[in-house]
């Protein structure tokens, strides 16, 4: 027997909808109709079949410390470079730049809450 991960969960010290929101852009997948401003959690929801949801929920305590568990992304439609502009300017920050002069490595940003996430090469320059 197994399981499947239904759901990745994030801690948002403010509001859930929000945070949802910013990873609706992020990954193109929309949040939960069932989710409004102001609700203790909400949902970033993928087409099924093709991943786990997100799920933000509110809770009362800060992060402290670097996340132990954060998302991977892999751009489809645009290099890696691209797409950490496009995040940046749709609110992410800038954690830390691990990309190397021959092309490969990754850069890792924070989401408006402070969790961090890595950006990584697209299949197109991983097989250019």
């Amino acid at each position: 027997m197994s399981s499947v991960v239904n759901h990745i969960t994030v801690d948002t010290l403010g509001d859930p909808y929000y945070l949802a929101q910013f990873w609706s852009a992020v990954t193109g997948n929309p949040v939960s109709d069932d989710d409004q401003p102001g609700d203790p959690e909400a949902s970033v929801i993928p087409p099924a079949g093709t991943g786990p949801r997100m799920l933000f929920v509110q809770v009362p305590d800060t992060k402290t410390v670097k996340n132990r568990v954060h998302v991977d992304l892999k751009p489809t439609d645009r290099t890696r470079d691209e797409e950490v502009t496009r995040l940046l300017e749709l609110g992410a920050t800038l954690v830390g730049d691990h990309r190397r002069t021959d092309g490969t490595g990754w850069v890792t940003l924070a989401d408006p809450e402070g969790n961090e996430f890595c950006v990584e090469r697209s299949d197109a320059e991983r097989n250019a």
